[in-house]
C-alpha cells in the first residue's frame, strides 16, 4: 500500500516551485518509478508529493539548441531518449544507455532526470551523462542554477540538488559529443530487469587516420559510491596507439576505482570487472569510430 498523505499536481514548473516553497515536507515525483517504490516500503510514509507528471510541455523532449547543444528535458522517458532522432544523431552513447534500465514497462515510464536525481552510482545513465559532461538545469522559488554533473553527486543516493528545486534541463554541449563516439556497458546477473552489477562508458575523439586515441573519457556506474570519471586511465592512454591503449587501459582504470563489497558481487570480481569491461569499451568505441581493431 502506497503512504501517501498528500498529492498536489502542477499546472507549470513555476507552479511546482511555490509548492515545494510552500510545504517544507514536499517532494518531487515524475515518473514514479523510484518514488512510489520507496512511498511502499514506508521509506517515504506519509509522503508529500508535488507531481510534475503531466509537465511534457516544459520538460519533456529531445531538442538540438542553435548552439548544437542536446537539451533533454528531465521527464522525457528512457524510450523517448533511445529512440529520438536527435538524440540517435548526436549522444547515441547515451541512447544506448536508455535502453538498459528495467524492462519495456519501465522503460515507458522512468524518467531520465528521476534516474539522475535518485543519484544512484547504479543509475544507466550516470555513467554516460558524466562521460558526456552533461549540465544540469535547476529551479525553485529562490532562482535557477547550473550544476555540471561532475559536481552533482555527493555519496550514495544523494545530491547537491535541495528538496525545493527541480530539474528542468539537461543539456550537452555540442563540443563534448561531436567528433565522438561510445559504448555504453551494463554487466548484470541477467539481461533485463536487472540493477547494474557495474556500469561502464568509454568516448573517444581518434585521430585523423583512426589508429591513435586523440582523447578518452572513461566513467563508471558501482566503481565507487558515486558515479565517477577514471582520469587516471584517460591520462594513461590519451595519445596511445588504439591497440596499445586497450591493453593498458583496465590496469589503470583499477586504480581509479574503489568498488564495494555487497550481495551482488564482491570487490574483487567488481575490479576484475572494471579492468575487462574498460578494455572491451575502448576498443567498441573506437571501432564505432572507424578503427580497425
Amino acid at each position: 500500500m502506497y503512504d501517501i498523505e498528500s498529492l498536489y499536481e502542477a499546472t507549470s514548473v513555476d507552479d511546482a516551485c511555490r509548492a515545494l516553497a510552500e510545504d517544507p515536507k514536499a517532494i518531487v515525483v515524475a515518473g514514479g518509478t523510484d518514488v512510489l517504490v520507496k512511498c511502499r516500503e514506508g521509506k517515504l510514509a506519509g509522503a508529500h508529493l508535488v507531481s510534475i507528471h503531466n509537465l511534457t510541455d516544459e520538460l519533456s523532449g529531445v531538442r538540438l539548441a542553435q548552439d548544437g547543444t542536446v537539451e533533454i528535458g528531465p521527464t522525457t522517458w528512457f524510450h523517448s531518449v533511445t529512440t529520438s532522432p536527435v538524440a540517435q544523431r548526436t549522444v547515441q552513447t547515451l541512447c544506448d544507455a536508455c535502453d538498459t534500465p528495467g524492462g519495456p514497462q519501465l522503460r515507458v515510464s522512468g524518467t531520465i532526470g528521476g534516474n539522475v536525481c535518485n543519484a544512484a552510482t547504479s543509475a544507466d545513465t550516470a555513467s554516460t551523462l558524466l562521460a558526456y559532461g552533461a549540465l544540469l538545469d535547476v529551479r525553485s522559488a529562490r532562482g535557477a542554477r547550473t550544476i555540471p554533473i561532475g559536481e552533482w553527486y555527493t555519496g550514495p543516493g544523494s545530491s547537491v540538488r535541495e528538496r525545493d528545486e527541480v530539474l528542468v534541463n539537461i543539456r550537452i554541449p555540442r563540443a563534448n559529443y561531436e567528433g565522438w563516439t561510445g559504448h555504453y556497458f551494463k554487466y548484470g546477473k541477467r539481461r533485463a530487469l536487472e540493477i547494474a552489477t557495474m556500469g561502464c562508458c568509454c568516448l573517444v575523439r581518434l585521430s585523423a587516420d583512426k589508429t591513435r586515441v586523440d582523447d578518452i573519457r572513461l566513467a563508471f556506474g558501482v566503481a565507487a559510491p558515486t558515479p565517477i570519471r577514471a582520469r587516471g586511465a584517460e591520462d594513461g592512454v590519451r595519445g596511445l596507439a588504439v591497440a596499445d591503449a586497450a591493453e593498458k587501459i583496465g590496469l589503470l582504470a583499477q586504480q581509479d576505482t574503489s568498488p564495494r563489497d555487497s550481495w551482488r558481487a564482491s570487490r574483487e570480481f567488481r575490479l576484475q570487472l572494471i579492468k575487462e569491461m574498460s578494455r572491451r569499451s575502448l576498443i567498441l568505441a573506437a571501432r564505432r569510430g572507424g578503427a580497425d581493431i
